[in-house]
């Protein structure tokens, strides 16, 4: 059934690998129908995955599907980071293949950890009628943005081709179909078909990308490409699904909608290798609505799978907190969403009036609790020490961190995580206060700037007749109220500015005579890069939340905390 075309490979590796069986002309079928697993694949939790890929290769098999195909490491999960190197994944993995072995009559194409004497291996297994046909290790390790496989992964040598009813199929990983070689190779050693196992992260505008792709591989080589891809949250990443069956000249024949659990079925016609076309492709989502739907996804699964009972935040009246609101309704349900408002002196009538709006417009469970006492003890503990020093931006931190204790507190008290409502853009210059409105297990707006948020409350609210957000909430001057008439522009340029400079510096790399080049007035490009280097120790401490940009604040983007780098050099 498998083919394994690689000169290089010892005999050890050809004996592990059974010779292709030769195309059949009699009784070759009409058509081979494909089912792609598209579904979320918890990482660690092999048993579980396990039960998955059964319930759906049986689900499948009574659909009349011929194969079926699951995400790259989806027996695993992904991405498992350290998991791998565990002593005891390979029994664990051996055993997990082992309980699939009585599955028959459909081809299952398993994304696993391979480990054997010649290392571990990104691979896809080939089973059928309880014997493992073949197998292919992934040749292209990403090791860049969130991607670290080159530190886990030897990378795979063979061109691994295999015969299936007048098919002769070959396989890809993720990666290996956006490097030209892989499909090219396949093509030569005479391929009718690729099958490419992904686990693709979300970001804005990636599934757009993915489809460029997808038709120049399949329309250069005249090759139809069968692509899966992972779907639901882990930790920072959210994988968006949209996987697809594309025609050998770009055209797509099947596409299953983005964030959701799907199997889809195609089916290819063996002469003409064209798939079947679905009748209703999925809506093609908005910048916003796929931006909104990725922070629900990645809220709703880490506070899932991480076992909490509900989450709290700090509902204020400002346009973050609204927002957060908003999305930990729509990802976990209002049972499950706590608002705690903490008024202090500073606090106006219109931020109380909008936070009780919107908690009763979505049926949150809301308390006002304020912090008067607690922040007049804490000043006058502090009181002989501080020496009669002038008031600073320290009595305004001693209300952020107050808010914080309490939420804390609740949190420890009921079983909820905390949720923080900080966006990218104070996350980016520092407009935040350590183990205040930073204290939490959940940033939801972590790498959404202010700019974003305004859309994103907009793009909500156009969702309901009633508005979820008081419009005033979004009309009126953005203010921390941790002082009298406190506007964030007090401090801060204006969010438009702030942000294209931001995205220049963060996400584009850009250096600062390029984003002075940009038409930015040159001292508040240097302050605002100085805010943001100068902040990467508290951005190091901060909790983790959903990516949904080209770069996200954590994993891919490591700063030295120390260094002397120059910002105009």
């Amino acid at each position: 059934m498998s083919k394994d075309n690689n000169t290089n490979s010892t005999d050890k590796d050809k004996a592990n690998k059974p010779s292709s069986a030769n195309h059949s002309t009699d009784n070759t079928p009409d058509s081979v129908t494909f089912a792609l697993a598209q579904s979320h694949f918890l990482v660690g939790d092999i048993g579980a995955n396990t039960d998955k890929m059964r319930k759906l290769a049986l689900q499948a098999r009574d659909q009349g599907a011929d194969v079926i195909v699951f995400p790259e490491l989806a027996l695993l999960g992904y991405p498992p980071q350290d998991l791998l190197l565990r002593p005891s994944l390979s029994g664990r993995v051996k055993n997990a293949l082992s309980a699939l072995s009585d599955i028959e009559d459909i081809v299952m194409i398993v994304g696993y950890p391979h480990v054997d004497h010649h290392g571990t291996f990104n691979s896809a297994a080939i089973l059928h009628n309880g014997h493992q046909k073949g197998f292919y290790h992934k040749q292209v390790l990403p090791n860049y943005g969130v991607f670290d496989e080159r530190r886990y992964f030897d990378k795979g040598r063979n061109q691994v081709l295999f015969d299936y009813k007048g098919l002769t199929i070959g396989l890809l990983i993720c990666e290996d179909l956006w490097e030209k070689a892989p499909i090219s190779e396949l093509k030569k050693q005479g391929a009718d078909l690729i099958i490419s196992l992904n686990a693709s992260p979300f970001e804005i505008d990636k599934q757009d990308n993915r489809k460029a792709m997808l038709a120049k591989r399949s329309s250069e080589h005249q090759l139809p490409i069968l692509y899966i891809n992972a779907v639901g949250g882990q930790d920072d990443l959210v994988f968006d699904g949209g996987s697809m069956a594309v025609q050998a000249d770009g055209t797509i024949a099947h596409e299953a909608s983005r964030f959701m659990d799907q199997l889809l079925l195609a089916r290819l016609e063996v002469d003409s290798a064209k798939f079947d076309t679905q009748q209703k492709a999925p809506l093609k989502l908005s910048r916003e609505s796929e931006m909104y739907q990725a922070l629900v996804v990645g809220l709703r699964d880490y506070v899932n799978h991480s076992g909490f009972t509900g989450v709290i935040l700090g509902l204020s009246g400002g346009i973050d907190s609204a927002l957060t609101l908003c999305i930990a309704v729509d990802a976990l349900g209002a049972d499950k969403v706590y608002a705690v408002m903490m008024p202090y002196e500073y606090t106006s009538k219109v931020s109380l009036e909008d936070a009780q709006a919107q908690a009763r417009r979505l049926n949150v469970s809301y308390t006002v609790c304020p912090i008067f006492d607690a922040v007049e003890g804490i000043r006058h503990t502090l009181a002989p020490l501080f020496n009669k020093s002038p008031a600073d931006t320290t009595e305004e931190n001693i209300q952020a961190r107050a808010r914080g204790v309490i939420l804390m507190a609740l949190s420890n008290k009921f079983g909820h995580l905390v949720i923080t409502t900080g966006n990218k853009s104070e996350l980016a210059v520092g407009y935040s206060t350590l183990y205040g409105d930073m204290a939490g297990g959940f940033d939801v707006l972590k790498d959404v700037y202010k700019t974003q948020v305004y859309d994103l409350a907009t793009y909500r609210n156009r969702l309901e007749d009633t508005p979820v957000i008081p419009e005033r909430v979004i009309t009126r001057p953005p203010s921390a109220e941790l002082r009298p008439d406190q506007k964030d522009q007090d401090s801060l340029p204006d969010y438009d500015i702030l942000d294209g400079i931001l995205t220049l510096y963060i996400d584009e790399d850009r250096g600062y005579q390029e984003i002075i080049d940009k038409g930015f007035d040159s001292e508040l490009v240097a302050k605002t890069i100085k805010m943001v280097d100068n902040s990467e120790y508290k951005r190091l401490q901060a909790p983790i939340g959903t990516k949904i940009s080209h770069k996200a604040f954590g994993r891919e983007r490591r700063y030295p905390l120390v260094n002397k780098w120059s910002i105009k050099g």
